[in-house]
């Protein structure tokens, strides 16, 4: 319960509130021109400096982010453990609280700093909740629990967003933490929640493993995961890979001079290239020295006498004697000639068959060297292959590894299927075991309902695949004010459960924005009910309106509205607001 809200700035109005209804309304003036507004006053400020003190950031460079208030100290003085105590944060050291009064019984001690009682925020948060709702100090710390600053958000919903549904007061709030907070609130099992997110958590994990999978080729390192079967396939082959190079290894020689046989072995086939190109070009000169010997043929002196006549010309005696003269000459030349052509055939096969054995000679010798280079490598040769081989071992036991975990993760997820459908089991018999408070939460949300508008609305929870689910229906649904009112009858709901449990907050706030869009019949059922059920239950409804949102005409005379205002704004001047200052 919250008994009065300061600042150490003069300007500021200070506000305190009484047990049971209160209302801090903005007022406009007559003399108000359409431009002045109500909506920069400070009732959702107000709303943002007790969340500020109650452990809560500030959201955005607006409001208590504005350089126009840093090193304002706001402070909150409300009821803990029995005992009223104060709490003042500054929005220039936002990381500590200073505490005035008794805290014996707080589960966690201030500390002595410049003679003034400092709990660090983390610490002030776990204090809040287990003084508020009875959080254990060590619940602060896990996983997908329920904290203080997502339970107080339920009944101080913040800004405008929150009153889209009533089991978010936040957009896009994650499903874990919708259904953790409420089955805590509405005393169900909400570790039936956690422990099924954790099962989530474990299922998309196996997921994101799978889906890490990489093209692979055969002989090169793998990605994380393929198949079963095409990581068995792959085993093979790589172990067939591995034993012919183990194979290679061990009949491998390695030859001490390899590099010196490789350069002799190249000499000689430079060599025996050199001397087959010889003989090749010596070949085509022997064939054309054979056929010119061949061709060779004396001419006869009649030949040229008969040539003679033929032509009708008579040849003296003296002619005759001188070409017998110049035949015997020609045949000595022809003569001369053969035995050239004769001797240089000689000469050509003398050489051709020389080449004919130096390169039978060296083909054998190459052909040992290379006999040695074939079944002995050089050293660098070996250690490659070595490390092709170490290469490939590594390559197998990872596919070994690999193919172990991906059975293991099979195994798992079967597990977790199981595990899965014995949890919905036991979330099943929990919610059956505690189907008396879910009971006392539905009929408190269908009075509620009943008594804004004739009909009992329906506070729906059920528990399926994915945990539990909520949803609320009252049947004229339709419009924005009485999607506004579900919100509304759930959170009052909220208050009158925790209202009869110990501990307890003992406090529901809402802002105007929950009375937006609402009729006025039904806004002034909504005031008169928060008023008869915090009286009733003993704890403490705040709202904040404008005074034109008032249905003063629907009110009761015995409803004294005016009554419950415990703070006037007003835009008649630039000090009416919250802050006595504008920004």
């Amino acid at each position: 319960m919250i008994h009065a809200v300061r600042c150490n700035h003069s300007s500021f109005k200070t506000v305190e509130f009484r047990p049971g209804f209160n209302v801090v309304l903005a007022d406009r003036t007559e003399d108000s021109g359409r431009r002045d507004s109500r909506n920069g006053l400070g009732k959702s400020t107000l709303i943002e400096i007790i969340h500020f003190c109650l452990g809560g950031t500030i959201p955005t460079a607006k409001g208590l982010g504005s350089r126009n208030i840093r090193g304002w100290a706001f402070s909150l003085e409300l009821t803990l453990a029995n005992q009223i105590v104060t709490v003042t944060r500054n929005t220039e050291d936002k990381s500590q609280v200073v505490i005035e009064g008794d805290t014996t019984n707080w589960p966690i001690q201030p500390k002595q700093q410049e003679g003034q009682k400092v709990l660090n925020l983390e610490d002030w948060k776990t204090v809040l909740g287990n003084l508020t709702f009875g959080l254990t100090i060590d619940n602060e710390a896990k996983k997908y629990r329920p904290t203080f600053r997502g339970l107080i958000s339920y009944f101080i919903r913040r800004g405008r967003d929150a009153f889209s549904t009533p089991f978010e007061h936040y957009p896009k709030q994650t499903g874990w933490d919708k259904q953790v907070n409420n089955a805590f609130l509405l005393g169900l099992a909400w570790e039936d929640a956690r422990d099924l997110q954790l099962l989530k958590d474990k299922e998309k994990l196996i997921t994101d493993i799978k889906k890490l999978k990489k093209d692979t080729e055969a002989g090169v390192a793998i990605g994380v995961f393929g198949s079963l079967g095409e990581l068995e396939t792959l085993k093979v082959q790589i172990e067939a890979q591995l034993r012919e190079r183990k194979e290679t290894l061990n009949n491998f020689r390695v030859a001490p001079q390899y590099h010196q046989l490789e350069a002799t072995v190249n000499r000689l086939t430079s060599e025996i290239h050199e001397a087959t190109n010889k003989n090749i070009v010596e070949h085509k000169l022997l064939e054309f020295y054979q056929s010119s010997l061949e061709s060779e043929d004396e001419p006869r002196p009649e030949d040229v006498v008969r040539i003679y006549e033929n032509a009708g010309i008579e040849l003296p005696r003296l002619v005759i004697r001188r070409l017998e003269e110049v035949e015997i000459f020609h045949r000595r030349l022809i003569e001369n000639r053969r035995e050239f052509l004769g001797s240089e055939i000689k000469r050509i096969r003398r050489e051709v068959a020389s080449r004919e054995s130096f390169i039978e000679e060296k083909t054998g010798e190459r052909a040992e060297l290379l006999q040695v280079l074939k079944t002995h490598g050089a050293l660098e040769e070996y250690t490659m292959l070595q490390e092709i081989y170490l290469s490939d071992v590594a390559n197998l036991n990872g596919i070994n590894k690999r193919i172990e975990e991906l059975k293991q993760f099979e195994e798992e997820k079967s597990a977790l299927k199981i595990e899965k459908e014995k949890l919905l089991q036991r979330a099943r018999r929990d919610y059956g075991e505690r189907n008396e408070q879910a009971e006392r939460a539905i009929n408190l949300f269908s009075t509620n309902s009943r008594f804004l508008y004739d009909v009992p609305g329906t506070l729906v929870i059920d528990v399926g695949n994915n945990g539990f689910s909520f949803r609320v229906d009252i049947k004229r649904d339709g419009s924005e004010g009485i999607d506004k009112m579900k919100i509304f009858c759930y959170d009052l709901m909220l208050a009158q459960l925790w209202s009869e449990r110990k501990p307890s907050p003992r406090l529901l706030i809402h802002d105007s924005t929950i009375f937006d869009g609402v009729d006025e019949r039904q806004v002034s059922l909504a005031l008169q009910l928060a008023d008869i059920e915090s009286r009733r239950l003993g704890f403490q409804y705040i709202c904040t309106l404008n005074s034109d949102m008032v249905p003063r005409s629907e009110l009761p005379l015995d409803f004294n509205f005016d009554s419950f205002v415990r703070l006037r704004l007003t835009d008649e001047s630039e000090g009416g607001g919250l802050l006595g200052i504008s920004f």
